[in-house]
């Protein structure tokens, strides 16, 4: 059963000058009055740093506005790198953390992962966990095993209380960027009940089942309506598809009237 609101939301990455930003945002908000149905969604932009301060005022308090990651200390010989702090100062209602960008380029570990969570709950913000397995994983039948692993080491000691501010964002890894990825809802609906299942055993039953788990990877019109009527998602992670505002609306248009 799906925990609240319909999450959709999207990770611009290194894309989009402040300009380019609010330029998107504005347009957003206009399209997504057009959308019947839109107030069933929250709907989210994660903007590279530069643009984070633009957007949350262009946004208007309307859609959440996130970071796409921060180091776990408040402050020191970081070079680089952002802090809870200083993101707390721009109001950030969001921080995308583990994403497997980050594992595969800057060599982020779960350990790493598990005390940017920590100090993402410490500050207020809600964390947006990314798990997934890698292809040769989900061949050899692993795929299970190792998103298991991921969700009870990045989550480590965290408390139930916190569960309101949590949000897994499954990725298989095989699926991020692909042109047609092999998605089968079967497969998705499984690794994410696996996940919830998973939050269970740290959070106990009650808390876990508040925990939005959202679907990232291959996201697109071709599939998005699907993976909201028959995955049992809580909400979409979408990339490329939705680097232009238009495209973005669409897809929450598709997603919202498979809510029907």
């Amino acid at each position: 059963m799906r925990t609240g609101l319909l999450l959709l939301g999207t990770n611009w990455k290194m894309n989009k000058t402040i300009r380019e930003a609010v330029g998107y945002t504005r347009r957003l908000l206009e399209l997504l009055q057009t959308i019947d149905g839109s107030e069933a969604a929250q709907v989210f932009l994660i903007p590279p740093y530069t643009a984070i301060q633009a957007v949350k005022q262009a946004s208007d308090g309307r859609l959440w506005v996130g970071a796409q990651n921060m180091h776990w200390a408040e402050c020191g010989a970081f070079t680089g790198e952002i802090s809870a702090v200083m993101l707390e100062e721009l109001g950030v209602d969001l921080v995308e953390l583990g994403h497997a960008e980050r594992r595969r380029y800057f060599n982020e570990n779960d350990a790493e992962i598990n005390r940017k969570v920590h100090a993402a709950l410490c500050h207020g913000f809600r964390a947006l966990v990314c798990v997934g397995e890698q292809l040769e994983d989900k061949r050899r039948g692993n795929g299970r095993a190792v998103v298991r692993n991921q969700v009870r080491t990045v989550f480590a000691d965290v408390q139930a209380d916190s569960a309101p501010r949590l949000i897994v964002a499954y990725e298989p890894v095989w699926a991020i960027g692909a042109e047609q990825a092999d998605i089968r809802m079967e497969y998705v609906r499984e690794i994410q009940n696996h996940i919830r299942t998973t939050l269970q055993k740290i959070l106990g039953r009650e808390a876990a089942a508040t925990v939005p788990v959202i679907y990232g990877g291959d996201v697109n019109l071709r599939n998005a309506a699907a993976l909201v009527k028959e995955s049992g998602t809580d909400g979409l992670f979408i990339g490329r598809a939705a680097l232009e505002a238009e495209n973005f609306a669409a897809l929450i248009r598709a997603s919202v009237q498979a809510l029907g």
